[in-house]
């Protein structure tokens, strides 16, 4: 989903400040509470929606970006804008940096999976490209909107299912960056349904082998198990799929630790879709 096409101009801040979290927090359902999506649900109550899922984990990602986020019964669009704060913000965020980034979106209760698209949407452009960099270094509301909107013109690819034959894809990594990284990026490609599994890769085995213990430290522990993502996208997609995938891991002939498997598929019944 292109997060772009759903921001409201009108909520953009360049000069966002608050004393803490909770501070922030108000002052974003106060911004919200100005569009005319939300103006009949009140501040209080856009407040409490963002609380409450502020009170699970954090939505202060790292690395000084925020995605505050809420889902807002009977609301009929999805309301994005975002937020500069030159000096940062205490937000309480996993890696205990100010936020200087956020990008807050209320969501119709009922859309989850757009939801969940538009949030990877959200993270993928924020971690790839100067998207982030640019972002941070405006500082006019019109020159926000000019980034965004290139932003927006970049879109997000198109849906990785679709009518006709389709392949049976299996991602094997060793890497949990890069795992995390490629399910935001399935999510926004529209693969809504995958199986994950772990397993252990050779290493943990052949450092416990007496031939092979002098090399126990050389394969280190936390390569040795590996995650494997199963999922099915349509045939035509597959090499569209591949390519975003070497934008994460880098060129899969040459690097080590990950590897991505295609096998046709003659039938399937049913759905691995979950959510």
């Amino acid at each position: 989903m292109n997060f772009a096409s759903k921001i409201e101009d009108k909520l953009l801040r360049v000069d966002f400040a608050a004393r803490n979290k909770e501070d922030a927090l108000k002052q974003m359902a106060a911004i919200a509470a100005s569009s005319p999506l939300l103006r009949s649900y009140g501040e209080d109550a856009l407040y409490e929606k963002l609380a409450q899922r502020e009170s699970a984990v954090s939505t202060g990602l790292g690395n000084a970006i925020a995605i505050p986020h809420a889902r807002i019964r009977g609301l009929k669009d999805f309301v994005v804008f975002v937020l500069v704060a030159p000096k940062g913000v205490d937000f309480e965020a996993l890696d205990h940096r100010k936020v200087q980034l956020f990008f807050v979106v209320f969501a119709p209760e009922e859309r989850t999976n757009d939801h969940l698209k538009l949030l990877a949407s959200i993270s993928l452009a924020l971690t790839q490209g100067n998207l982030k960099r640019e972002l941070l270094h405006t500082r006019t509301v019109e020159v926000l909107r000019e980034v965004l909107g290139r932003a927006g013109s970049a879109g997000s690819g198109g849906p990785a299912a679709d009518e006709g034959p389709r392949k049976l894809l299996f991602i094997i990594l060793f890497y949990e960056e890069d795992l995390q990284n490629i399910l935001e990026y399935l999510i926004d490609q529209g693969v809504e349904g995958s199986i994950i599994f772990d397993a252990k890769g050779m290493g943990a085995y052949v450092s416990l082998m007496p031939l092979f213990a002098s090399f126990l430290g050389f394969m280190r522990e936390d390569r040795n198990v590996s995650h494997t993502i199963m999922t099915l996208i349509s045939a035509a997609g597959e090499q569209a799929i591949v390519s975003g995938i070497e934008r994460i891991t880098g060129d899969l002939d040459k690097k080590q630790g990950a590897m991505v498997i295609s096998l046709d598929v003659s039938f399937s019944k049913g759905t691995m879709n979950m959510i």
